[in-house]
């Protein structure tokens, strides 16, 4: 029994050293919790101003509202607006269209046949603002002896106003505008015209027209071929005849360009100043001479009152 003391002491004391460390990590756990618990709610703590530092802040904020374009704004709100609008055009029924269309054509065909463009277009006009008259009538519901029916009233102002553009180019209703050509004459009564070409004094045997464009088979591309003068060009045309070998086309037609700002033609290319053509023709023709009239400038806008060129026939 004496020998068992010893034994049971040291029993005690390894339990007493398991519930020591016990407590120091049970206090090491509660401590760590603790400090994750106070980061967490430190987290959440609202920061607090200073009145000077609220003060910036308000500051601050007109200043912004003061530097946005609240104009510029508000006109693209109403663009978007006008703009939603004009795309949710209701797209009209065929058998209505069709309807329009003949009426329409009703109108033009009471013109005469001499009638011009601006009468044309405004007697589609005429028909639109009149139709248009008679559609809101039905819209506000009253009773009229109309080719439109109740029901079709709203959609028919919708396609009359804010969509005529987007009807007209459906239906095909194209009328172009008149070109009004008009003379501008300054020069005195009884005086005649004299112009003088840049360049030596071209000799009679070059037969040169003023305001002239003949035609014929290009001996020498112009485009490609400038020269100083007039008479530098009438000379490259009689130099390239005498020169030219057999079976090759010789020059008998000189075409220059005299003017500054270039000469019109109604090809694709942009004809510039001392262009020189040398053309061949068995039987020389006239392009143009003199000016261009009325009705060609019609269908070519870009022509000028005055033919430009200078050409001349040679003897070869």
């Amino acid at each position: 029994m004496g020998r068992g003391e010893p034994g049971h002491n040291c029993k005690c004391s390894y339990n007493r050293a398991t519930l020591i460390v016990c407590s120091i990590n049970i206090v090491a756990a509660l401590f760590v919790l603790r400090s994750l618990y106070t980061h967490l709610v430190d987290s959440h703590t609202t920061f607090r101003y200073t009145p000077g530092q609220i003060r910036e802040m308000q500051v601050s904020n007109q200043i912004r509202k003061a530097s946005e374009p609240t104009k510029l704004i508000e006109l693209v709100t109403q663009l978007k607006k006008k703009i939603a609008k004009e795309e949710s055009v209701v797209e009209l029924p065929r058998h209505l269209k069709v309807k329009l269309i003949d009426e329409i054509l009703n109108r033009l065909r009471s013109l005469d046949a001499a009638t011009n463009t601006t009468a044309q277009r405004d007697t589609v006009e005429t028909w639109r603002k009149e139709k248009l008259k008679e559609a809101k009538k039905l819209v506000r519901g009253k009773i009229l002896n109309s080719t439109i029916l109740p029901e079709e009233a709203e959609i028919v102002v919708r396609a009359l106003s804010s969509g005529w553009v987007e009807l007209a180019e459906e239906i095909g209703l194209w009328i172009p505008v008149e070109i009004v050509n008009k003379e501008h004459d300054d020069k005195p009564d009884g005086e005649e015209e004299f112009e003088i070409l840049p360049g030596r004094q071209l000799p009679a045997e070059c037969h040169a027209e003023l305001h002239t464009d003949y035609g014929g088979v290009a001996v020498r591309w112009g485009l490609t071929h400038p020269k100083e003068s007039a008479y530098d060009c009438c000379m490259a045309c009689l130099d390239q005849a005498k020169n030219a070998n057999q079976g090759v086309k010789k020059c008998n037609i000189w075409v220059y360009c005299p003017s500054e700002t270039g000469c019109f033609s109604p090809d694709i290319y942009q004809h510039k100043n001392q262009e020189c053509w040398l053309k061949y023709s068995d039987t020389p023709k006239l392009n143009f001479k003199g000016t261009y009239s009325d009705s060609y400038r019609d269908t070519h806008p870009n022509a000028p009152l005055i033919v430009p060129w200078v050409s001349g026939v040679v003897s070869v």
